[in-house]
């Protein structure tokens, strides 16, 4: 099959790799209709290559039809399904606790790291991911969202990360019918919370240095700004003079604005993969720019919910800050089918109410894959999000 492979950093192609083949009863083969390239992906681009091994297959989001069933799979051929990003058993203690991503049948525990990932470095498994043709889904009578035949893919497949993801990141906040919400980066996952936020009630402000972000989250009765100075001050004039009740962070560890920690990242790119990894592990710090911006922008005794992915293990944390402020803060992967009942009637409607009909602005052959990547990193071209075709000609 075809499939994009991770080659070295900034550098991703689409190779002939070998078919994937069933291990166990419950595992399940399904034919790829459409795989996106996530935000996060683009750490496996650019951050977090000492993690990664030259071949491996990447991508995360991912949905198609099954075309091999395991007899314990709970599946059948021709099922239609979405597959979430987090391996989990559903039978462990955390699976029962609704916390799929703490899994502790798929914990990489050699990292010290949660369930495995699809296509997520050796941090999370090392597992084939689903920008390919053909993808392995284990634990398949766990995982996989059968959903109908009638509407497009694309009103499904953020089922298997972002839109839960962004679902979750809203919760964590804790908003609730008048509250205000602010939320840093206006990506695809930025974009979902800002708009499941309006769709609860909450007055919803989006911050973003990309015009195009801005103008589409517009479109969904956001009040955006760029990144500057007066955006706090506007946002506190709108809330009161306090700060917003919550803060969602959808940025994560590559944040524009934190030049020294960046300049860290690329000389930790530099060295040996054995090296790096072990830095990485033990003295890795983010580029957290937007994370002070959130602490500072949130009203006292407020949320500051995290959906963006950090990694450094010695990232600063204003710790005065955070308490004198009394700030409550959540985080982590997304539990993603704690909360598929909440998001399919949703996804489903023909209101479409959380504007899932506006968000792709490039659909592409899997073929064009390098270019999709690096279009998306540069943000070039009015790119917010791309899903992949397999069955597409380039």
């Amino acid at each position: 099959m075809r499939a994009v492979t991770w080659q070295g950093k900034r550098d991703v192609s689409v190779e002939t790799v070998d078919d994937p083949i069933r291990h166990k009863s419950n595992d399940a083969i399904i034919e790829v209709t459409s795989t996106a390239i996530c935000g996060s992906d683009l750490h496996l681009y650019e951050v977090l290559g000492p993690f990664m091994d030259r071949g491996d297959i990447i991508g995360h989001e991912t949905m198609g039809r099954v075309v091999e069933a395991g007899p314990e799979s709970g599946l059948s051929a021709d099922d239609r399904v979405v597959v979430p990003f987090p391996i989990s058993c559903g039978r462990c203690w955390m699976c029962a606790q609704g916390l799929c991503t703490q899994c502790e049948t798929t914990q990489v525990r050699q990292y010290g790291s949660g369930a495995q990932l699809f296509g997520y470095s050796r941090l999370y498994g090392s597992v084939p991911g689903g920008q390919a043709e053909y993808l392995r889904v284990p634990y398949a009578e766990v995982g996989p969202i059968k959903v109908g035949a009638d509407l497009p893919d694309h009103r499904y497949l953020f089922l298997s990360d972002i839109l839960p993801t962004a679902w979750q990141a809203v919760k964590y906040a804790g908003i609730r019918e008048g509250d205000s919400l602010a939320v840093y980066g206006l990506g695809p996952v930025g974009q979902f919370a800002a708009r499941i936020g309006r769709h609860l009630g909450a007055q919803v402000f989006g911050l973003d240095p990309v015009p195009e972000r801005r103008d589409m989250a517009a479109r969904h009765g956001i009040e955006v700004f760029d990144f500057d100075e007066d955006a706090h001050s506007t946002i506190r004039e709108a809330t009161s003079g306090r700060g917003p009740d919550a803060v969602v962070d959808a940025v994560g560890m590559e944040a524009h604005g934190s030049p020294l920690a960046s300049a860290a990242q690329q000389a930790t790119g530099l060295l040996p993969p054995p090296a790096a990894r072990k830095l990485m592990e033990t003295g890795g710090i983010d580029r957290t720019a937007v994370l002070h911006a959130a602490i500072d922008l949130v009203r006292r005794g407020g949320t500051l919910s995290l959906s963006g992915v950090y990694g450094g293990a010695l990232s600063p944390m204003p710790l005065l800050t955070l308490f004198d402020k009394q700030i409550q803060l959540r985080m982590g992967q997304c539990n993603v089918r704690s909360w598929t009942d909440d998001l399919l009637p949703l996804v489903e409607s023909s209101e479409d109410p959380l504007g899932v009909d506006d968000l792709v602005t490039h659909r592409l052959p899997l073929e064009s894959a390098p270019e999709a990547y690096e279009m998306f990193q540069r943000k070039t071209d009015g790119c917010i999000k791309v899903v992949l075709d397999p069955n597409a000609e380039s």
